[in-house]
This record gives C-alpha cells, structure tokens and sequence, in this order.
C-alpha cells in the first residue's frame, strides 16, 4: 500500500510540475486577432496584383502574410519588392525558405511582427487578408502611415462605410467554397489620398483677383469646403480627391472655375478652365500654417 501510495504521489507531482509548462506552451500559439490562417487562392492573388497595377518600381507589404504568397508572387511575376509581417514563426519561416528556393530573397522577406507595430511608410502596396474588425482597427494606421498614391487591396473584406473603396470586383472562386461555402471573391482597392484639410491660399495665374482662401475639410478621399475672395465665400462643386490628384470647382460672377491638379505636400498646382471664356490657365495653391 505505500509503495502504491508513493507511485501515486510522484505522478501528481509530475503533472502539478508540467502544468505551469503546459501553459507557457500554449501562451506561445500566435495570436490571430485578424483571423485563423485561411490560404488565399492563386486566382485570387493574381487579381489581387493586377488591381494594384504593381509594377518593378514597387515595394508590396502583405499584412498576415501566411505562406507568403503575395510577396513571393510579386516578387516572381512583378520583380517588385516586398515583406510579409506575419505573427506565426512558422508560417514566416516557410515563406522565408520559399523565397530562398525560389532566388528571390534579395526581393521578398518576411518577419515575425504584430501589424500594429509595423512600420507601413515603405509600402506603395499593400494587401489584406483581415476580418472586418481588424480591417476597422488598422484603418487610421492605414491612412496616417502611408504616403499620398499607394495602393490598398483587400480580400473579402473592406473598412466600412468611412472609408469606402475606390473600386471592386467580384468573380468566381470554386475553390473557396470549401473553406467559407462562398464560391467567389471580392477584391476592394483604395487609393491612398493626400492630406489636404485646412486652409490654403490659391492664385490663378493672370486673375485680377490677388488670391483666394480655400477651407477644405477631407474625410479620407471625400473632400468639402469652400473659397474666400473679396469677403465673399463661395461652396465647392464637382470635388474629387484619388491618390495626388484634386479636382474641384467653384463659381465667379457668371461662369465657374473648373481646377485640376496635383497634390505635393503643403503645395498644389495645376491647370484651371477659367467660366468667364478665357480659357485654360495654371493655378497654384500654398497650405497656410497656423
């Protein structure tokens, strides 16, 4: 009886002593706030690409990257240049091994790193794989971090009514109705738009008016506002904000100044058709500070 009593003893003190191990091991499993690993289609990948024109001249960020696909099609197809950030070490090794084996690994790498403490500025590309509660999380990150221009693919799933897509498209994907019993895909692009709230002072060239005040707010590619001149302050039409490109227009005496143009920094230039009949001539606008 007490050898049976001392056997028993030494095998509750094994598993009191591997419990706390139990538990750090599973503390290591990755935390997918963005979703379980799904892999994502080639088809769907190749859509992917093509909607965010990537080009040599790229450097394509994968958010979630997975087996890294993406990055190593881009790199492969595209010759651009890419990272995958990625919160499974294994899944980061497979695609860093992938990239070796393929003789791409000067063009793609991937790391092991929360997407929330990845820096996004490199990126003229970025992708997503993300649940719509992640998508929503990131999308101030998003926006702040990258520049004016680059592109925003994502699959399945979009920011939301805030930020709402410049463009998508949806086809068939047999092989996906295994995984969520759809049998498609929806592919959404944004084009990062250019900061442009506040206030600007704006000069036609060859206008007798000296210059005018612009007050322009922005919600993401959506912008409003209105021009000062003389006192007299009148409300912008036609407004369109892609990427660096501005448009927008407002009306003088009898006819209506039509803008166009290209946002660089606290600077803004372009081409007007002038409403009063004197045809098309260069406009410049200068951020005021303060």
């Amino acid at each position: 009886m007490a050898a049976h009593l001392k056997r028993m003893i030494c095998a509750l003190a094994v598993v009191v002593c591997a419990a706390p191990a139990c538990a750090q091991e599973k503390s290591k499993e990755p935390d997918r706030t963005g979703g379980p690993y799904v892999p994502t289609p080639q088809v769907v990948v190749d859509q992917m690409l093509r909607m965010a024109r990537v080009n040599a001249a790229d450097f394509v960020m994968d958010l979630g990257s997975g087996d890294g696909i993406i990055v190593l099609t881009a790199a492969k197809q595209y010759k651009a240049r890419g990272m995958g950030i990625e919160i499974d070490p294994e899944l980061v090794k497979l695609s860093n091994d992938s990239a070796k084996r393929d003789g791409i690994a000067d063009r793609a790498s991937f790391q092991v790193q929360d997407v929330f403490k990845a820096d996004l500025s490199r990126a003229t590309v970025l992708t997503l794989y993300l649940l719509p509660s992640m998508m929503a999380n990131l999308q101030t990150k998003i926006f702040n971090e990258l520049k004016a221009g680059a592109r925003v693919v994502s699959h399945d799933y979009h920011f939301g009514d805030d930020w709402r897509p410049d463009d998508h498209i949806t086809f068939d994907v047999p092989e996906k109705e295994k995984v969520n019993g759809v049998p498609s895909a929806t592919i959404y692009l944004w084009v990062v738009p250019s900061k442009v709230a506040g206030k600007w002072r704006l000069k036609i060239d060859g206008s007798s008016v000296a210059e005018y005040e612009l007050d322009l707010k922005q919600r993401f590619q959506n912008i409003d506002g209105s021009a000062l001149a003389g006192g007299k302050s009148t409300k912008l039409e036609l407004q369109r904000l892609e990427g660096r490109d501005i448009r927008f227009a407002f009306s003088e005496g009898p006819g209506r100044h039509v803008f166009s143009g290209r946002v660089n920094g606290d600077a803004m230039e372009g081409k007007v058709q002038l409403g009063t009949g004197k045809g098309t001539v260069r406009w410049t606008a200068n951020r005021v500070r303060g």
